[in-house]
C-alpha cells in the first residue's frame, strides 16, 4: 500500500491518540500498581481497543462520507456508480484510511508501553520522555505536511503531551 499525503492525517490522528491515550493508561495504572506486568496488560488492552475503535470508526465514518460523495456524483449522471472504477477507488480509500488510522493508533500506543517491556527501572519516566520525544517528531511531520514551521508544530504537539501528562498525573491516584 503506497503512502499518500492524505494518509498523513490519519497517521497524525492515530499516533496522537495512541501515544496520549495509552500514556494516560500507563500513568494512571502506575499510580495504583507497581507491577510492570499489570501496567503492560492494562496499556496493551487500551492499545488494542484504541486501534480497533479508531480503525472501525474510520471505516464507518469514511464510508458515510465517501458514499455520500459518490451519491452526489450519481445525481447529475442519472445512473448508479456501483461496480465502477469510481466505486472501486472509493472502497480502496475507505479501507486505506481505516488501516492507517487504526495502524497508527496501535503503533503510537506502543511508544509509552515500550519502556515497561525493556527496562527494569525508571520505566514511567522514560515512558513519558519517550512519548514527548515522539510527539515532537510527529509535530515536525505535521509541520512538513502543512508546509509550515516544523518548530511551531512540534512545540504544539509537545505542549499537548505535557498538558495530558499533568492532567492525568494531577488526578492524584494513589496506591
Amino acid at each position: 500500500m503506497k503512502l499518500k499525503i492524505e494518509h498523513g492525517r490519519y497517521i497524525i490522528l492515530g499516533s496522537i491518540d495512541g501515544i496520549l491515550a495509552v500514556l494516560g493508561v500507563v500513568i494512571g495504572t502506575s499510580h495504583v500498581a507497581s507491577d510492570p506486568s499489570i501496567i503492560i496488560n492494562a496499556a496493551f488492552g487500551g492499545a488494542v481497543a484504541l486501534a480497533l475503535t479508531n480503525g472501525v470508526g474510520s471505516y464507518l465514518a469514511e464510508s458515510a462520507v465517501e458514499y455520500g460523495k459518490l451519491a452526489e456524483l450519481e445525481k447529475p449522471l442519472l445512473r448508479s456508480l456501483a461496480c465502477t472504477a469510481i466505486e472501486k477507488q472509493t472502497k480502496q480509500k475507505i479501507w486505506s484510511d481505516s488501516f492507517f488510522h487504526g495502524g497508527a493508533s496501535f503503533l503510537g500506543s506502543m511508544v509509552p508501553i515500550t519502556p515497561f517491556l525493556l527496562l527494569d527501572e525508571h520505566m514511567l519516566t522514560v515512558s513519558i520522555i519517550l512519548s514527548i520525544a515522539v510527539l515532537s517528531i510527529l509535530g515536525m511531520y505535521s509541520g512538513k505536511l502543512a508546509k509550515q514551521s516544523l518548530i511551531k508544530h512540534s512545540a504544539r504537539m509537545v505542549g499537548l503531551g505535557i498538558i495530558i501528562v499533568i492532567a492525568v498525573t494531577s488526578l492524584g491516584l494513589e496506591h
